[in-house]
């Protein structure tokens, strides 16, 4: 688990410390695990699930 000291710049949130985007996930410092979809993973097996935008307020390219 992380011990380092926050800076006073910092929030406070745990950093990531090892990231795989082409798998589609990152480390934390704390343990935890966040996922490109936005669902996480806590060190204590807490999970958060993905909050993804209604799909009438995506964006769509025009063709």
């Amino acid at each position: 688990m992380c011990s380092h000291q926050t800076p006073a710049h910092d929030s406070g949130a745990p950093h990531i410390v090892a990231a795989r985007p082409e798998q589609g996930w990152s480390l934390l410092c704390d343990g935890g695990i966040v996922f490109d979809d936005t669902g996480e993973l806590h060190a204590d097996g807490s999970v958060v699930p993905p909050h993804r935008a209604p799909a009438g307020r995506l964006t769509v390219a025009a063709a």
